[in-house]
């Protein structure tokens, strides 16, 4: 697109029992969004009334996978242009404006922006957790979701022009240590499926071994987690079993 072109944009959100975290996520685009679309996963708690007291498309559809989900939901956009937020993310202040320059003067085809996450109220600056780049702005029509459930991303089409605006997406994924081991459990099987799936040749009772143990060395000391505090050991720990379960269930899988 040329220079000093305005555009609209449509900020795409996909939920799943939300109540949590859907109304801060979308408090912080309306400022600069045109349109705000919320694809939910038929959520049993109070998401679908959260998503009501704001001035939002709210539409039901079952859950397939995330990259699936996504491209679903990005395919219903009302604008080309489309600003994608899980709802536990919201934008800082700086990237907020950030946003609405680049909304103002459009250049590229797509931007990536940094995201920091915390764990239990703190912010994680090490692990291999920021500044964990990804593209969230971009023109659907040269862009589709994909990846391996559930690391899902954006794929851009050829030669196309992807700028990073080094703003943070502020990420809420854990508020306590019980709600990270059950989504490290759900996502290992997830990611064990989609390794059989695709017909995943390791040779899985080597990293059953190897991976865990790799991983904890990698995030605690090669990724600095250690300065982190014990934050950083827990991340490790954590992230250090949820590659023990992915191998482990995928052995599972492939003995059937």
């Amino acid at each position: 697109m040329a220079q000093n072109n305005k555009v609209n944009i449509s900020v795409v959100i996909i939920t799943y029992n939300e109540e949590a975290h859907i109304a801060a996520c979308i408090e912080s685009v309306v400022g600069i969004a045109d349109e705000i679309l919320v694809v939910d996963s038929l959520s049993q708690d109070h998401t679908e009334k959260i998503c009501c007291n704001f001035d939002v498309r709210f539409i039901k559809n079952t859950f397939h996978g995330y990259i699936e989900q996504k491209n679903y939901a990005t395919s219903l956009a009302k604008y080309d242009i489309v600003l994608s937020l899980d709802a536990d993310e919201v934008l800082s202040d700086a990237l907020i404006a950030q946003v609405r320059n680049i909304k103002n003067n459009w250049e590229a085809d797509a931007y990536a922006f940094n995201r920091l996450s915390s764990f239990k109220g703190k912010w994680i600056y090490h692990c291999g957790w920021y500044p964990d780049r990804k593209i969230r702005l971009f023109d659907r029509r040269k862009a589709h979701w994909g990846g391996f459930n559930p690391h899902d991303h954006i794929i851009m089409d050829d030669n196309t022009r992807t700028r990073l605006i080094k703003q943070d997406i502020l990420h809420y994924p854990y508020d306590s240590l019980n709600e990270y081991i059950n989504k490290t459990n759900t996502f290992s099987s997830i990611e064990a499926q989609a390794a059989f799936e695709n017909g995943n040749n390791s040779t899985v009772l080597f990293h059953v071994v190897f991976k865990p143990f790799y991983t904890l060395i990698e995030k605690f000391f090669i990724r600095l987690g250690i300065l982190d505090g014990y934050p950083g050991f827990v991340i490790s720990i954590v992230s250090s079993l949820g590659k023990f379960l992915k191998y482990a269930k995928l052995r599972e899988l492939r003995r059937r």
